[in-house]
């Protein structure tokens, strides 16, 4: 089962998009870390992991809190390699099923995928933190998740640098991480993600990810040309319709916005979703 999530993207122009990508790993989040000011550095544009997970963990009852200190302090005595991976699951576990906390859940997700060192477990635990913040807000918190990332994803490559896909995560990373502070990291995505298109044009994963950076950036030229190809190569991507509807509603073409979220809205199951779709629509109409 697919799940839908409604986020928005670039600029502060509320774009609804019914994104369609991977299983759900944690159900409704309780809150979010990052507005909370012990999960901030000094600094304030970055988030302190520490800290994070000690403000995370003031969320929970006090026998929660026991159990995870017991988890926790078993690792600090434990100097078995496997010990710590059978911890770290644990840890990651309680997190996603007991707290339903994203963030320490991908953590301890990604420090078992250090652990392990296989091309699999780091890819995986790396696309926990980009699919998720994909639809974060708050720029500190995105700038974590994409850092995590991003180092995950690294290793994952020294393993296997032919990996296209893996590569295409990467620089993902720089365009859903990037931030008003940094906004030359999008085009870096860019280019990134470019070396793996022009080698392989029939690569989808990167058409549709340039496509979206294009859609980011604001070359909607670009984005508009990359994902007709992807629609057209998969028409049933509905990622890539929604995404084509935003970057024709973006270059003011309302004839083409309103043909792709039409396209697009027969394919979405949610009532809700459907009917900010419509709105959206009717909006564009006038």
């Amino acid at each position: 089962m697919k799940r839908q999530q409604i986020i928005l993207i670039a600029g502060g122009v509320a774009a609804l998009l019914c994104i369609y990508f991977l299983g759900q790993t944690v159900p409704a989040k309780k809150g979010t870390l990052a507005s909370q000011n012990e999960a901030h550095t000094d600094s304030a544009a970055t988030i302190n992991t520490e800290a994070l997970l000690s403000a995370a963990k003031k969320k929970l009852t006090s026998s929660q809190q026991a159990y995870i200190n017991g988890l926790e302090a078993s690792v600090v005595r434990g100097d078995v390699k496997t010990q710590q991976i059978r911890t770290y699951n644990q840890l990651a576990t309680f997190w996603k099923d007991s707290a339903r906390m994203f963030e320490p859940y991908a953590y301890y997700t990604a420090e078992v995928a250090k652990l392990e060192n296989s091309e699999k477990s780091l890819t995986f635990a790396a696309r926990l933190f980009l699919n998720n913040l994909r639809g974060v807000d708050e720029p500190s918190l995105k700038s974590w998740e994409a850092s995590q990332a991003k180092e995950l994803f690294e290793k994952a490559l020294a393993l296997n640098p032919a990996n296209d896909s893996t590569k295409i995560g990467l620089g993902s990373c720089y365009i859903f991480g990037s931030t008003a502070a940094n906004p030359t990291e999008i085009m870096q995505g860019i280019q990134q993600i470019l070396e793996v298109a022009r080698r392989d044009s029939t690569n989808m994963y990167a058409q549709l990810m340039l496509g979206i950076g294009g859609v980011v950036s604001g070359q909607l030229d670009k984005a508009v040309e990359r994902l007709e190809k992807v629609v057209k190569a998969e028409p049933h991507n509905m990622e890539a319709v929604f995404m084509l509807a935003e970057a024709y509603e973006r270059k003011g073409d309302k004839a083409n916005a309103i043909k792709w979220y039409e396209i697009g809205k027969r394919h979405v199951p949610n009532k809700d979703v459907v009917k900010e779709i419509e709105e959206r629509i009717e909006m564009l109409k006038k």
